[in-house]
């Protein structure tokens, strides 16, 4: 009896989708550190642009903004199929993950580290490519500051609350047709909160940024977000086809029902 629950099609697909969806925003989390321009890495010079009379502004974004197109996915699949309460288990338990890596990322700063790995394992031939200190670089990367990890956190929650009553809004207005507009839709509204949120926690609170400044560079982010959630579409449709290939069309309809029920 526990191999036939283990090994039905719609307990595989949840974990399948639920492991997609925490790893992807685990690993946001911790690549997050890394800011990009978005301009040079598509071979043009960055842009100039003047928001809310802040000048200077361009398409510099954090790395985890690679990944959250996944999630922004995993979450309007994972919502169609199991409902609210599916997406929820997941956030919580994706939030508590990232806490509990934190942790233990905490736990690795701090441990003593050996003099041969920290002063002589990162020197090459290549002074440009050499690291004098090891453990100052680790620390660097993987320390990341307490308000940055909460912003982060808090955004993501309310992000997917948001995300998953809108969704669940536009669907019992429109029934089973326009997945695009449930879909897009709600990733637009709740993403537009996660970019205000994140920065107004991180910087605004806890490093005494500008608020007009925190404003102009998340409604930067919000562009470049607003544009992959269009261009993502595609994918929604993608996956629905995919997954009512693998469950068939009885089950896929009936656990459809039941997440709008849920």
């Amino acid at each position: 009896m526990p191999g036939k629950i283990i090994y039905h099609k719609a307990n595989i697909l949840f974990i399948v989708l639920g492991g997609f969806f925490v790893t992807n925003a685990l690993i946001a989390e911790f690549v997050g550190v890394k800011i990009f321009s978005l301009e040079r890495t598509l071979g043009f010079d960055p842009f100039n642009l003047n928001i809310l009379g802040v000048d200077g502004l361009g398409f510099n974004l954090t790395t985890g903004v690679l990944l959250w197109p996944v999630v922004f996915v995993m979450t309007d699949i994972i919502n169609e199929y199991y409902g609210q309460k599916g997406v929820r288990f997941l956030s919580y338990l994706a939030v508590g993950l990232i806490t509990y890596a934190f942790i233990m990322v905490y736990l690795a700063i701090t441990v003593a580290p050996n003099d041969w790995w920290a002063f002589e394992s990162g020197l090459t031939s290549d002074p440009a490519s050499s690291v004098n200190n090891m453990d100052a670089a680790f620390r660097k990367i993987f320390g990341q500051g307490l308000w940055i990890i909460i912003g982060s956190l808090v955004a993501f929650l309310v992000g997917q609350v948001v995300d998953v009553f809108v969704f669940h809004k536009i669907k019992e207005r429109t029934g089973e047709k326009k997945i695009w507009l449930r879909a897009t839709g709600s990733t637009l509204v709740s993403q537009f909160i996660d970019s205000y949120i994140v920065l107004i926690i991180a910087f605004y609170i806890g490093s005494d940024w500008d608020l007009v400044r925190v404003l102009a560079i998340g409604t930067v982010n919000y562009v470049y977000k607003f544009v992959v959630a269009i261009l993502v579409t595609p994918l929604i449709y993608l996956g629905h086809y995919v997954i009512d290939r693998y469950l068939g069309t009885s089950l896929a309809e009936n656990m459809k029902m039941l997440a709008m029920k849920s």
